[in-house]
């Protein structure tokens, strides 16, 4: 949903400068890195977030 929002707000041009921005500033060889590492970190944040939804759903019961 943020991602929509913010494609919202940039148009097409701002998205390439700043794509060609980060392939600049970190290269072709570091960006899967990051990436990878951005993957990992979304995946932690889900499992916690579900992790606390579950204990709530235990609480209530």
């Amino acid at each position: 949903m943020t991602i929509s929002i913010l494609l919202g707000i940039l148009g097409g041009q701002e998205v390439l400068i700043i794509a060609i921005l980060v392939l600049l500033m970190f290269g072709g060889r570091k960006i899967p890195e990051l990436m990878r590492g951005l993957g990992k970190g979304i995946k932690e944040f889900k499992d916690a977030k579900d992790g606390v939804e579950e204990k709530k759903d235990e609480e209530k019961k």
